[in-house]
């Protein structure tokens, strides 16, 4: 299989695993990446010293293209960027934010640029920004999410009429199937986080792991709109979450309620009550821990079985 987003990013299958706060650390970075995908860094969740060591032992374990995810609202993107440029990273995918400012500073380093939007508008102003990829990313997602709550069905053929870069769909994207459908609505790879958060390389909590595999349809909803809207798993702290908005809280008193570290306390530490478990809608067809480099060959059989059983099916005329 080979299109643009594979002689992009020089990998053999269009399928990139998402940089995830408290998941994407450099084991599954490599484990996506040794297996024919794209593996990100999440740069999200660590400090500038903690990246520079998750990027170097990553080169250590493979030899294949590995990125980094940055989300541009970082306060410390300024080291971080120093340390992807001093790495000769050459992947970055910036998200949470304008790329304006970075994209000509990663290019003039030879770093290709992917950036995450949730709207054809913001997809028409990246590309105007000189990024290289646009990833689409619809409301099913679990991590930072669209305020416009636009579905991955809707927002991708939108997408695709609003530029012609290199596309790659997220969002509600779990099987070979699905990324099937990605494609034939314009997208030319996918990005995948839950699948992905759920592997043995993944460096979530098991506990997290184990209540992501015992989800079901509509046991995640997308809250804190007025901060950054993510996708959240029911728990104590969602329901705290859902009574501050019903009740009006302001931005400063939503903030005081999330408080530092709510993310790392959930995900990372396995604290199931007062932790923010983020993830996607797709979690409810999760039911397994596997690795990664099976999830990326799982996902490629799916596609291809689903390819040939539409091109052979009878009942349709093409």
């Amino acid at each position: 299989m080979t299109n643009r987003i594979c002689e992009l990013f020089n990998i053999k299958y269009p399928i990139i695993q998402a940089g995830m706060v408290w998941c994407s650390g450099w084991r599954l970075a490599t484990a996506v990446s040794n297996a024919g995908g794209l593996g990100l860094i999440g740069a999200g969740s660590m400090h500038p010293e903690t990246l520079l060591e998750h990027i170097r032992k990553a080169k250590l374990a493979t030899d294949k293209s590995f990125g980094v995810n940055v989300p541009l609202m970082y306060p410390e993107i300024d080291r971080i960027m120093e340390i992807i440029v001093q790495e000769k990273v050459p992947i970055v995918f910036t998200s949470a934010g304008s790329p304006k400012k970075w994209t000509s500073y990663l290019h003039d380093h030879n770093i290709k640029v992917a950036h995450v939007v949730s709207s054809a508008e913001f997809a028409g102003k990246s590309e105007k920004a000189g990024v290289d990829a646009i990833v689409a990313e619809g409301f099913e997602a679990g991590g930072h999410n669209g305020r416009e709550e636009t579905t991955t069905l809707v927002l991708i053929p939108s997408v695709r009429k609003a530029t012609s870069l290199p596309l790659i769909a997220a969002g509600g994207i779990g099987s070979g199937q699905a990324m099937l459908a990605s494609m034939i609505l314009g997208a030319e790879g996918v990005q995948i986080g839950s699948l992905f958060a759920t592997t043995i390389e993944s460096s979530a909590h098991s506990e997290f792991k184990k209540c992501v595999l015992g989800l079901r349809e509509g046991d995640t909803h997308l809250m804190l709109k007025k901060l950054a809207p993510v996708r959240l798993i029911h728990n104590k702290f969602f329901n705290q979450v859902k009574e501050a908005e019903a009740n009006g809280a302001s931005v400063d008193e939503l903030k005081t309620l999330l408080g530092r570290g709510r993310a790392k306390k959930g995900i990372f530490e396995g604290d199931l009550d007062e932790g923010e478990l983020e993830i996607g809608q797709i979690s409810a067809l999760i039911n397994e821990i596997r690795p990664a480099g099976e999830v990326v060959q799982s996902l490629i059989n799916e596609f291809n079985e689903s390819r040939s059983s539409l091109l052979n099916n009878s009942n349709y005329s093409f």
